[in-house]
């Protein structure tokens, strides 16, 4: 009898939810931990609190986002991949190349409801492919200008008429250098992400609208390889890596580094109170402003799973970090901008936020007005040639004439990748 009791109690328990007879658990991989091991637990926390039958196992970290993407294909042919990942922006359609990366229109169903639901058509189009969904937009930056104020004074310049053209930013980042042997003038990395930035500001694109042909030796092109020249022969920018770049910022010993605004949580509190860090808008150096665009940094997420009832948890777990509630926690955490328009239009999501935090507002007032794909180089050589166009770079800022280099580097990017 009190068997048949138990029993009993134990399928009624079942019947309403409150006994899962099976809980799924999800392998979620992602990468830069400086920026996301935080976010990941506090994310992964607050989604297992209204899923309790769900839960989130996560990798230990990538460095990068190209390791993450190299790990991931060696563990597709060790048969160990991951449920879900996080890749760069520009990363994810090497998964979908290979058929790792699921298609995502049949969970999406109702287009309509689904941009409702804050996915506008620019943020589906960050992980949008031949017109299949197969990422989700999941943070969101573009290329800014963070500033020392002080040290922008003291080189006669002023925050409230920061320079709006490259020649006087140039020309500020010089006096600045001059102040001091200990003090620098500006710095921005030799990456393909930044010279993108740079590109789609003159109003150029890497490649042409079919993807048959690279176009960073046209003639925004030219002019993006003079601006790494100038800064290295007239502001005397000097070579340092991105970690010696933000620690000499954060010191006070450099006064205008340019980067993604996904630092600005960090550039503020590297500073502390030695200065207050100031964010603006990169350049927009183009006469015909629409021609511009901000290559979009950050992340996606993909689905990798086969198994069914893992989709299923893959989905909702997909939907809650690109939701509102994960893009509240995503801002509030990081310098990324959200990548669901429900958190810009319900002020009860971030309304305080922006209020108390003026610089991300520019910084995601930015990503609204100027934000574009973030160009992936088609083909399994794509990560390859990303470096070519950074090694390219670093010539020119060694002296190297920069049309020439952007050229010769053109024709080494479109032979690796077997274009004209």
């Amino acid at each position: 009898m009190k068997k048949l009791i138990l029993a009993t109690l134990a399928a009624g328990l079942m019947s309403t939810g409150i006994v899962k007879a099976e809980d799924v658990t999800l392998r979620v991989h992602y990468a830069i931990p400086n920026i996301w091991a935080d976010v990941q637990d506090k994310m992964s926390e607050a989604f297992m609190a209204k899923n309790p039958d769900i839960k989130i196992d996560l990798d230990s970290p990538a460095e990068s986002y190209a390791d993450g993407v190299q790990r991931l294909l060696r563990e597709s042919v060790a048969g160990t991949l991951p449920d879900v990942a996080y890749l760069g922006l520009n990363r994810w359609r090497i998964l979908e190349s290979r058929g790792l990366a699921k298609d995502l229109d049949g969970f999406i169903g109702d287009q309509a409801a689904f941009e409702k639901a804050g996915y506008t058509h620019a943020l589906r189009s960050l992980g949008q492919y031949k017109g299949k969904q197969w990422a989700l937009a999941a943070s969101a930056s573009t290329l800014v200008i963070y500033v020392n104020p002080d040290l922008v004074e003291k080189a006669g310049g002023s925050v409230a008429n920061f320079p709006t053209d490259f020649d006087g930013l140039i020309a500020l980042s010089a006096k600045i250098n001059s102040l001091g042997e200990t003090i620098d003038g500006a710095w921005i990395a030799a990456h393909d992400w930044r010279f993108q930035s740079v590109l789609g500001s003159y109003g150029g694109r890497p490649l042409n609208e079919d993807e048959t042909a690279i176009t960073i030796d046209s003639e925004a092109g030219v002019k993006a390889a003079e601006f790494y020249g100038r800064m290295a022969k007239e502001a005397g920018m000097k070579k340092y890596s991105g970690n010696d770049a933000r620690q000499a910022f954060a010191a006070g010993t450099l006064g205008v580094y340019i980067d993604s605004s996904s630092y600005l949580t960090r550039m503020v509190e590297g500073a502390g109170d030695r200065f207050d860090v100031t964010l603006l808008p990169f350049i927009t150096a183009a006469n015909d402003k629409t021609s511009i665009y901000f290559p979009t940094g950050g992340s996606a997420v993909v689905m990798l799973t086969d198994d069914e009832k893992k989709q299923e948890a893959a989905w909702k777990y997909m939907r809650f970090v690109t939701g509102p509630e994960g893009a509240k926690i995503v801002v509030e955490n990081t310098g990324y901008a959200p990548t669901n328009a429900v958190v810009l239009e319900d002020e009860s999501y971030l309304g305080a936020f922006y209020s108390a935090n003026p610089n991300a507002k520019r910084a995601h007032a930015q990503v609204s007005s100027f934000a574009g794909p973030w160009y992936s180089y088609p083909g399994t050589e794509g990560v390859a040639v990303t470096d070519l166009i950074a090694a390219g770079i670093v010539e020119v800022i060694d002296g190297s004439d920069p049309a020439e280099t952007i050229k010769a580097v053109a024709q080494d990017v479109s032979s690796k990748l077997g274009m004209k």
